[in-house]
């Protein structure tokens, strides 16, 4: 079997358009129903006058680019620090990129910087997160 290994600079990305759906359900299955999320009302007179979809629903974007590519499927979170930059409203499309800043393969544990943009490309979330690989490929 030949070992894992990650080089610097590696990247990779995942594409969601976030949806009205999106935002309910996501506020069902974690209990947050702030109305900033989920009552058009309230969001139209505040200051994005509009809704905006949860902070963490974003930042979940990225977790599907490191369970599902990179470092891929074994990969366990150890940490995730996140600064939210931008708001994300109901039919913007976020993109959510990866990159190898570092790789112990002592350890299995690689680094990755963790960005997310619009559809205008505006960085709406910025992070780096700390996974440990536990899986060869052969």
């Amino acid at each position: 079997m030949a070992e894992t290994t990650f080089q610097i600079g590696e990247r990779a990305s995942f594409a969601k358009t976030v949806t009205e759906s999106d935002v309910a359900t996501f506020a069902g299955l974690i209990g947050d129903f702030n109305p900033i999320h989920v009552d058009a009302e309230y969001a139209r007179k505040s200051r994005f006058g509009r809704r905006v979809a949860h902070g963490i629903f974003t930042a979940g974007l990225i977790s599907a680019v490191l369970g599902n590519q990179l470092p891929g499927p074994g990969c366990i979170y150890l940490s995730q620090q996140i600064e939210f930059l931008a708001p994300v409203f109901i039919g913007d499309t976020i993109t959510a990129v990866a990159e190898v800043s570092e790789w112990r393969a002592d350890k299995r544990i690689v680094t990755l910087k963790t960005d997310c943009y619009n559809q205008d490309d505006e960085q709406v979330l910025t992070g780096k997160a700390v996974l440990l690989v536990d899986r060869a490929e052969g």
